[in-house]
């Protein structure tokens, strides 16, 4: 209930900076939505918490739209602030090995959105849990597939030196995409182990201000 990355905690956090120091990397997140337009009718959204980098105009391009989302606040949040949207909500497969399989057998015409997921640990998930091993199975479970991701690589309590989105046509080591946004001195990170994740596809970074004196560096990619 009250973790920091879900829970009443983070509803708190978004009630109290979502118009202001959040904005910025909601309206980057708008732009990466609007410029990904799946084929599919039918969109599940796994993780999507109260649906705060969201909007109406991409919800309603999707006939049927299911949320994986443990959180029941999140859940009424996300219903309270889209009540035009109905809803389906589900149980998540993917914590364990093989969730990504599982995610695209329960739901075989959906496309699939991670809403800042993947470097995120999930119920379910103890302190054996590998999160490079379950993310290597991503791409080639949902082979075919269309899909799309925005999710932490690091965070940190420096401010950057610059924080303009950027674009990069294929993964790259973490510490060469952190220096596009921190030039020199001493920086200390928590890794979120999202490195490397699908590495020859075209990829995009946001900074996310979570709170003051603390910063998300955030990656995009879809398929």
């Amino acid at each position: 209930m009250f973790h920091p990355s879900g829970g009443l905690t983070y509803h708190l956090r978004a009630w109290r900076y979502r118009d202001a120091l959040w904005r910025p990397f909601h309206e980057q997140v708008g732009r990466w939505l609007t410029a990904w337009r799946p084929g599919a009718v039918h969109l599940v959204l796994a993780g999507p918490s109260g649906g705060y980098a969201l909007n109406r105009e991409f919800l309603e391009r999707f006939q049927r739209v299911t949320v994986l989302e443990p959180d029941p606040l999140a859940r009424r949040i996300l219903g309270w602030r889209f009540s035009s949207i109905s809803f389906e909500f589900a149980v998540s497969p993917l914590a364990g090995p093989g969730g990504f399989a599982a995610l695209a057998q329960a739901w075989p015409g959906a496309a699939f959105l991670f809403c800042n997921l993947l470097g995120q640990t999930l119920v379910g998930q103890g302190e054996d849990f590998e999160r490079a091993a379950w993310l290597a199975e991503l791409e080639p479970a949902l082979a075919g597939r269309e899909w799309a991701s925005w999710h932490d690589l690091a965070s940190t309590e420096r401010a950057p030196d610059q924080s303009r989105p950027f674009r990069l046509n294929h993964a790259q080591a973490l510490e060469a995409v952190l220096a596009h946004l921190w030039q020199g001195g001493e920086l200390t990170i928590r890794d979120h182990e999202c490195e490397g994740l699908c590495p020859h596809s075209a990829r995009e970074y946001a900074l996310w201000n979570l709170r003051p004196g603390h910063w998300h560096l955030v990656e995009w990619l879809h398929a």
